[in-house]
């Protein structure tokens, strides 16, 4: 009987290794997957961009991924997940890593703590690389990177533990699963900040009405949104923190199914509205559509991302087409695809989320939209309107003729 107990008991014990080892090793393929969403922001915007600033946009975007995992080493973490003061609007747990005995989280044992630190720190700079193509072609280098230092350090940590981090909006039920709101919204009301305080590029808006100003490589932008649909995997996939194999599974169906039918969406409304096939809007749609399933992957039927994605991508040409109207200048549409897509997703959870699974309701979708947008631009507009009356935020008239290569970097991308 002994010999029976003791043999069960080995097994369990195996049985729940092998579950770690499984969690802990699909959390770091997540964690692989999200990195090389980078690599399509990067590719993206030097696709919108024109051929004389993509030097600088790549540069952005590579020191926007080395300043956000450093700053979420040093604070970020912590300030995000400060495992205290539950319910509250701030907390922090110290400077730098502190791994519980063992190696593993306390709140999650299926995988360690310095996986769980990278798979969040790949999160962590990708809201100050949705600013980075909103406010492209006409800003200042270093300015840009002290906003994404202190954006990432302050701003995208302290609204992020308000759900993320058992703060008062996870205490209200606000419901954000994967970070519609707390990572895609986020980003869109820097940039949005940004794009006031910038003023539009030279040209854009004259007298006669709007003057398109084309990125220089369509093939790149179409293989930065693909790299990004494949990283959403991961980015969406990875936030169940388990490997769980059933909801994982649902959660790459949803994905997927609402990036296409972002597509379709834009494609449709685009072609009646420009009488054209614009590759630029349906593009935006796929984005649209991932942005949109984010807040609500897990908690959504299959039907319901159809809908929650196709909606996301009608919304691409009629958001671009009003902040153009409103000369608010963004060359690559991180507003309209992050911000404004963003909004939709995370009120989407109440629409079409399964309230078994404590999804918020209507109420407290709006309330923690509201809250974090007001936080999150008013934070970046103050830091950019400081550094805009100290140090300047946007480059010269002739330096923005010539390109931001020359001028920035004394280097440019093709010979």
């Amino acid at each position: 009987m002994d010999q029976t107990l003791e043999l069960a008991q080995q097994a369990l014990a195996a049985a729940n290794e092998a579950k770690f080892l499984a969690n802990n090793l699909w959390l770091l393929v997540a964690t692989v997957l999200v990195f090389i969403m980078h690599l399509g922001f990067a590719t993206l915007e030097s696709g919108f961009v024109q051929r004389k600033n993509v030097v600088n946009i790549i540069f952005k975007n590579v020191m926007i991924v080395s300043i956000g995992l450093l700053t979420y080493y040093f604070i970020g973490f912590n300030l995000m997940y400060p495992g205290v003061n539950e319910g509250g609007f701030f907390g922090f747990a110290g400077f730098g890593l502190t791994p519980p005995e063992g190696g593993m989280t306390d709140a999650y044992a299926d995988y360690t703590y310095w996986t769980d630190f990278i798979f969040q720190g790949m999160f962590a700079a990708t809201c100050c690389t949705i600013v980075s193509g909103a406010v492209a072609e006409r800003i200042k280098l270093v300015p840009f990177l002290i906003f994404c230092l202190l954006f990432v350090t302050i701003s995208y940590p302290m609204t992020g533990m308000w759900k993320w981090g058992a703060g008062w909006l996870d205490a209200r039920g606000f419901y954000d699963f994967a970070g519609s709101t707390i990572v895609h919204s986020v980003g869109g009301w820097g940039a949005l900040a940004g794009i006031i305080l910038l003023g539009p590029r030279k040209g854009k808006y004259t007298e006669k009405g709007i003057k398109p100003i084309p990125g220089h490589s369509m093939p790149l932008a179409a293989i930065g949104v693909f790299l990004l649909w494949f990283g959403w995997f991961g980015f969406n996939g990875g936030s169940v923190l388990s490997g769980d194999p059933e909801l994982v599974s649902l959660i790459f169906v949803t994905t997927s199914l609402a990036a296409a039918a972002g597509a379709i969406g834009a494609f449709v409304v685009s072609y009646f509205m420009f009488k054209s096939f614009d590759l630029s809007m349906v593009l935006n749609g796929i984005l649209g559509g991932l942005v949109g399933i984010t807040a609500s992957a897990d908690s959504v039927s299959v039907g319901s991302s159809l809908l929650i994605g196709v909606i996301a991508g009608i919304l691409i040409p009629l958001s671009v087409t009003f902040f153009d109207k409103m000369k608010l200048d963004d060359p690559v549409g991180a507003t309209s695809v992050h911000l404004v897509c963003g909004i939709w997703g995370t009120l989407a959870v109440a629409i079409f989320g399964n309230f078994d699974k404590g999804v918020g309701e209507f109420s407290d979708q709006l309330i923690g939209i509201l809250a974090i947008g007001a936080f999150t631009f008013l934070f970046a507009f103050i830091v950019f309107y400081l550094l805009k009356i100290t140090l300047g935020i946007r480059v010269s008239a002739e330096e923005e003729l010539k390109g931001l290569d020359i001028g920035e970097h004394n280097f440019t991308a093709y010979s």
